[in-house]
């Protein structure tokens, strides 16, 4: 049985913790980074379970210091400002994903395609992924890739939303084949029978959206009649 909250990567500079957020709408999944040497930590889509994100800070001496948002999606960014008014911590957002939508946060930060952000001692680089929506992006560290609802382990966001785009999914899901290593592991905003942290080489082998090669084709079936979530 899965636990609400687990450490799920260790590596030379950060932990990474998962966790389940349940609620009526369905079930979500926040991460947790916190910088082994700093203790400074960021939440990435921080979603309705407050109490699991602020015991779990207190527990592991994380000071929240940032909060990453893959997209502006109300199940994935409705505990930011309650956050922000409790650690007093900055929020980060892709420019694009922000004018957009005008999505609004305390302490908002508009980042760009390749920024770098700095958490004590561990790098987090900003990839940019439209598709689910205009600005989705995901957050890449040294061995893990946070994809948000751009990739899950078992397929890809819809694209039906405001803002999305299959042409833009398809690119997005070529990217980053190019630019990741095959061996990060994939934390998903969601799961749909697979446990997160599978590595992207898995999804080369299993996932029917990272094997088809042609536009056309992934247009078409992304669109097909009676698509699911994923």
């Amino acid at each position: 049985m899965r636990k609400p909250v687990q450490m799920v990567q260790s590596r030379s500079t950060y932990n990474v913790y998962q966790l389940e957020m349940t609620h009526q709408e369905g079930t979500n999944f926040c991460y947790v980074i916190i910088d082994k040497e700093s203790r400074k930590s960021a939440v990435i889509d921080p979603a309705w379970n407050l109490d699991l994100i602020t015991r779990l800070l207190q527990t592991e001496r994380g000071e929240l210091v940032s909060i990453l948002l893959t997209h502006s999606h109300y199940d994935h960014v409705n505990l930011a400002s309650p956050l922000v008014m409790m650690y007093g911590c900055q929020v980060y957002i892709s420019a694009t994903e922000k004018e957009y939508y005008q999505f609004q946060s305390p302490h908002l930060n508009m980042v760009e395609d390749l920024e770098t952000l700095i958490v004590g001692n561990t790098g987090i680089s900003c990839f940019s992924t439209p598709g689910h929506t205009i600005g989705s992006m995901c957050f890449l560290l040294d061995g893990c890739l946070f994809s948000g609802d751009t990739l899950f382990i078992e397929g890809c966001g819809i694209c039906t939303t405001t803002g999305g785009s299959p042409e833009d999914m398809f690119d997005s899901l070529q990217r980053i084949k190019l630019v990741v290593p095959p061996e990060t592991c994939v934390y998903p905003g969601h799961s749909y029978g697979k446990e997160p942290g599978y590595p992207l080489k898995y999804l080369y082998q299993n996932n029917i959206y990272m094997l088809i090669e042609n536009k056309r084709q992934f247009i078409d079936f992304r669109m097909r009649p009676g698509q699911k979530y994923w």
